[in-house]
């Protein structure tokens, strides 16, 4: 089986629990306003067979330590879901942690054979109303809500991940609002709020597309801590 992966990360440390290799897979159907990877989005790139992937990141292991692993990312690692189940069931059998990062957006019945070999999800939650879904990543709420559910029933550990852009993600309400919808599911073990950052401008440039949020402001450190303080007083 062949997959097409955009590229890796040797020793990833922001991609889950301890020292990970990060595979990045090409293909996306979203369009998020605030992405960083708009070089993902097409499907065309490299192949590689299952079995180079799996050896590839295998020499990596003795960095994994008792915590570290694989994840892989994207792009939407779900539009390669038939790949991606056979990755993790071989690295899965090896005793490697999996960890998959994802929009939860994809067939949800792809997404199940994925979370069988899947030992955590990291699950960006992007907007925390319909309206807004559509309108700044193309998105179907309704979909991310249903592998959401799919990940609570099948007890897959979860990581809630939310990117705060001033002016448009970080309102007091809003970022209760993404709290509260986290909290309802019963594996959630982390709730991680990441600073909108504008470094992937010349990428955007190099292809001759605009970026949507170009006029936005980076989000200061300061402002993360502060929404944590937030969501921790009223919870």
């Amino acid at each position: 089986m062949k997959g097409v992966v955009h590229s890796f990360q040797s020793l990833g440390a922001v991609d889950g629990p301890g020292l990970r290799c990060v595979v990045f897979m090409q293909g996306c159907s979203l369009r998020c306003a605030y992405c960083h990877n708009p070089d993902t989005w097409s499907t065309s790139g490299r192949e590689y067979r299952v079995e180079e992937i799996s050896d590839k990141v295998m020499r990596f292991r003795p960095y994994f330590g008792k915590t570290g692993g694989v994840t892989v990312s994207g792009g939407e690692p779900l539009m390669q879901w038939e790949f991606v189940a056979e990755l993790f069931r071989r690295l899965k059998g090896a005793g490697v942690h999996t960890a998959l990062d994802t929009a939860g957006i994809g067939d949800i019945g792809g997404a199940h054979a994925v979370l069988l070999s899947t030992d955590l999800v990291l699950c960006d939650l992007k907007f925390s109303g319909e309206q807004d879904y559509l309108r700044y990543s193309g998105g179907d709420m309704n979909k991310v809500t249903e592998f959401l559910k799919l990940t609570e029933t099948m007890r897959i550990p979860l990581w809630i991940r939310h990117v705060v852009v001033p002016e448009l993600t970080d309102g007091r309400d809003h970022i209760l609002k993404i709290a509260s919808i986290a909290r309802q599911y019963s594996n959630l073990q982390k709730l991680e709020l990441l600073p909108f950052r504008k470094i992937c401008i010349s990428k955007y440039e190099q292809m001759n597309i605009p970026f949507p949020l170009r006029d936005y402001d980076a989000c200061p450190e300061e402002k993360i801590q502060s929404l944590y303080k937030l969501i921790k007083e009223y919870r």
